[in-house]
């Protein structure tokens, strides 16, 4: 059972090493200004399509939310990938929680600090 937490610990961290930068880089600059109109438009999609699309994203951010968790007491960059899960999902509150977590300096500092890394602009915060 060690050995097995020890491999899952690893994973994670060489995972969040890779995937963290990569999806910060890859989100717009206005994203936590302007991420509603996008949920909006995809809620207006085929239904079948629009459900599964959900199922997806909410099981993939639930993952990243376990994993940045299990980092906060693990090396890895445990809160940037649980920001990351929480934005990858679709639940009721999502708008409210967003705002207190991006509205931490720290937080802003880490992403921006990514993104200057990447050799993208900061993002914009409200």
């Amino acid at each position: 059972m060690l050995e097995l937490l020890g491999l899952f610990s690893l994973a994670t961290f060489v995972g969040s090493l890779v995937a963290v930068p990569w999806l910060i880089s890859r989100m717009p600059t206005d994203y936590f200004i302007s991420h509603w109109q996008q949920v909006d438009q995809r809620r207006k999609r085929h239904p079948a399509l629009a459900l599964v699309t959900v199922v997806l994203r909410n099981l993939f951010g639930v993952l990243l939310l376990l994993a940045g968790f299990v980092m906060l007491f693990m090396p890895g960059q445990g809160l940037l990938t649980m920001l990351i899960g929480v934005c990858v999902m679709d639940f009721p509150g999502k708008r409210t929680l967003l705002k207190r977590i991006s509205g931490q300096s720290s937080v802003q500092r880490g992403l921006n600090w990514v993104r200057r890394k990447k050799g993208k602009t900061e993002f914009v915060f409200p």
